[in-house]
């Protein structure tokens, strides 16, 4: 930490990502291959799991927020999984066509998503370098 900063960043706690309808979202998503940690209607959220950690994917109701492809100047969220070319076919098979990949990094691959409302996914792996990858 430098000396002019008055915190220290230690992780990660959520990712938030707007979307217009949370069942259509939950939905979405859970085709994706993700598991739902918990969903508060009342309140518009869903916590989606990611791997073995306590943060997640949170996924939160805009009211005005509808359909739209995604900007290429849009954040995107990339996730580690073993392999992203099996990813892009299990995508595929759930009805979710890739905006891009699988394609070859300088880590491995990666193939790249987009939910209803633009927000992009990136399920990336790390078969050219596992020695940085979660799994050696």
């Amino acid at each position: 930490m430098s000396d002019d900063q008055s915190y220290e960043l230690l992780g990660f706690d959520n990712v938030l990502l707007p979307v217009g309808d949370l069942g259509e979202a939950v939905r979405f998503y859970e085709r994706a291959g993700f598991a739902v940690a918990f969903r508060f209607d009342e309140a518009g959220i869903a916590l989606l799991k990611v791997g073995g950690e306590t943060p997640g994917v949170l996924l939160r109701v805009e009211e005005a927020l509808g359909h739209r492809p995604p900007p290429w100047a849009c954040p995107r969220l990339w996730l580690e999984v073993p392999d992203a070319r099996a990813a892009a076919r299990a995508l595929a098979d759930a009805g979710i066509q890739p905006l891009d990949g699988p394609f070859p990094g300088a880590t491995g691959w990666t193939v790249e998503v987009a939910d209803p409302w633009g927000n992009v996914l990136g399920l990336t792996d790390y078969s050219k370098r596992p020695e940085l990858g979660r799994r050696t």
